[in-house]
């Protein structure tokens, strides 16, 4: 561990965590690298944390009338965490409220983020908590990229496999990345939806109120990442056309709906939070081998 990350390790696992923004940097199993490494060019991020929005915003959000220049995502990822505690493979970094993040979202917090690393497993747990005298509304998530391919194979004949049957349709997103009121076809058959560039040509594809609470990036090669979550009731998937990564994306939340200028406490998938109260969400990412 240096200065600016922290690294875990669990038998041929390994894991490097930046203080910056809390991100996972790298994951690999037996020298397989399976986190998207960032290219600048293309999508300079890795794994950011989503908070305390998720998805974009109109221009701002509001709370009792003002204004607040909360953007896409939050800000979660522009800020330094805190390592509170550490093994060789667990890590706790701290996020509190201080009087930058005031300026942007007028409530007070602590965001503690926890990677615990397995044998062939990456857990990443966000635990919300209200320290605030009042109510404090918020909505979390999880933005890892994934090497598409990661196995050593081809893009074409990837897939992902849900643990239950879904909506063939996703919202339709704005030019703006807004929630439209319309929906889109996605090619899902079954429980399997195939991965290709023109799924992506539109944006990312964001399943609202899923019924599955675990699903597989399945590889061409058979080999698979599968992800499984506790208390995300979204999902999203992203990718730039021919870029070598796809996100998984386990959220609580989604972008503003399109034309919504109400209070934030009024957005739609806002969870609000009672003075002292915590909550938590994770999700567990485990290789499967063909």
């Amino acid at each position: 561990m240096n200065e600016h990350d922290v690294t875990l390790t669990h038998g041929a696992a390994r894991a490097s965590i930046a203080l910056a923004g809390a991100q996972a940097m790298k994951w690999s199993i037996a020298d397989r690298e399976l986190l998207w490494s960032g290219d600048p060019a293309i999508w300079g991020q890795i794994s950011p944390i989503l908070y305390p929005v998720v998805g974009q915003t109109s221009d701002g959000v509001r709370v009792a009338g003002r204004r607040y220049p909360l953007g896409l995502h939050g800000f979660a990822p522009q800020r330094d965490f805190v390592l509170e505690a550490s093994r060789p493979d667990f890590a706790r970094l701290v996020l509190r409220s201080d009087a930058q993040t005031l300026v942007l979202y007028p409530f007070e917090f602590q965001l503690a983020v926890e990677y615990r690393l397995g044998e062939s497993s990456f857990e990443i747990a966000m635990e919300v908590a209200n320290p605030g005298a009042g109510p404090a509304p918020y909505t979390c998530g999880l933005h890892p990229g994934f090497r598409w391919p990661f196995a050593g194979s081809t893009r074409e004949g990837a897939y992902v496999r849900f643990e239950r049957e879904e909506r063939a349709e996703v919202p339709v997103m704005t030019s703006g990345g807004l929630i439209a009121p319309e929906t889109r076809a996605i090619p899902l058959h079954g429980r399997d939806l195939a991965l290709d560039d023109d799924l992506f040509a539109h944006g990312a594809l964001c399943l609202l109120n899923i019924a599955s609470r675990s699903l597989r990036f399945v590889d061409a090669s058979g080999a698979a990442i599968e992800m499984v979550m506790s208390d995300f009731p979204h999902v999203a998937f992203w990718s730039k056309p021919g870029a070598g990564y796809v996100c998984l994306e386990p959220r609580t939340g989604y972008a503003d709906p399109h034309g919504f200028t109400g209070d934030l406490f009024e957005k739609p998938s806002t969870r609000v939070l009672r003075s002292g109260e915590t909550a938590r969400h994770a999700a567990t990412f485990t290789f499967i081998p063909a």
